[in-house]
């Protein structure tokens, strides 16, 4: 995948799908700098050493643009400049609109909107000297439908666009920037859900074609490949990730034939 070597900057470090990106990049001999707004990060940096990886660490809240600046300078004079960044970080705290207030809007936008382009104008500088680099954003099928959560949803939605625009400006410096959009992934979350319910998953998984949710490992090999050479031809894309999910309503389909296909 000729990521060997290159530096690989990824927020949202210790969440499920960003465990599973540090591990699979690490795996194919990249070195890691994981970002987290939780200090747990650092242990988790730890633990990606002891596995024999090249790790550093940064506590950072994305949205904070002088943070991001700092921090991504810091982590770039330790392992070198970012060749790679995956805009993974991202959160919901408001499952309504009812129940989103004027603060809590701004707060989920400037969170997962906001501190992807925070983290994006930290390392284009770099890129553009080097006339490379690839950008990943890591958007989600509520950027395409209304599912819940509308802030967090506006935001991915702002992302897909965001990507199409980076990847039009930047493509001339030999920078590509792609976007994928998971469905339900198996993280921590929604194995806490399982145990209050055990049948939420199953529940979810007949509204997918593949019959099951996404796990993170699948999101870390779609965006391994968009990070990867293998892909030199491919920007401004939005891929899904999400088991089928985005195709069309399945069981609306089955309803309406009469069928259990």
């Amino acid at each position: 995948m000729t990521l060997t070597g290159k530096t690989v900057a990824i927020t949202g470090a210790d969440g499920g799908i960003g465990q599973a990106l540090c591990r699979y990049f690490g795996a194919e001999g990249a070195k890691i700098a994981a970002i987290d707004r939780r200090p747990s990060v650092e242990g988790f940096a730890e633990r990606l050493r002891s596995e024999g990886f090249t790790a550093e660490f940064a506590v950072l809240d994305i949205g904070d643009a002088e943070a991001v600046a700092r921090s991504f300078a810091a982590l770039a004079g330790k392992l070198g400049g970012i060749d790679v960044l995956i805009n993974n970080a991202g959160f919901s705290n408001h499952p309504t609109f009812a129940r989103t207030d004027p603060a809590g809007w701004r707060d989920d936008v400037n969170g997962n909107l906001n501190g992807a382009y925070n983290c994006a104008h930290a390392v284009l500088p770099d890129m553009i000297n080097k006339r490379r680099g690839a950008i990943v954003n890591v958007g989600s099928v509520n950027g395409l439908a209304a599912l819940g959560d509308p802030a967090y949803s506006a935001a991915k939605a702002g992302m897909i666009s965001m990507t199409r625009s980076l990847a039009l400006e930047y493509g001339r410096f030999g920078i590509r920037v792609n976007i994928v959009l998971p469905g339900t992934v198996r993280t921590p979350l929604w194995n806490e859900r399982a145990a209050k319910d055990p049948n939420v998953l199953s529940t979810l998984a007949r509204w997918y074609p593949l019959a099951r949710i996404v796990e993170p490992i699948d999101v870390a090999r779609a965006i391994g490949f968009l990070a990867s050479d293998n892909a030199a031809a491919i920007t401004g894309a939005v891929l899904p990730v999400d088991c089928g999910l985005s195709a069309g309503n399945i069981v609306m389909a089955r309803e309406l034939t009469l069928e259990d296909f």
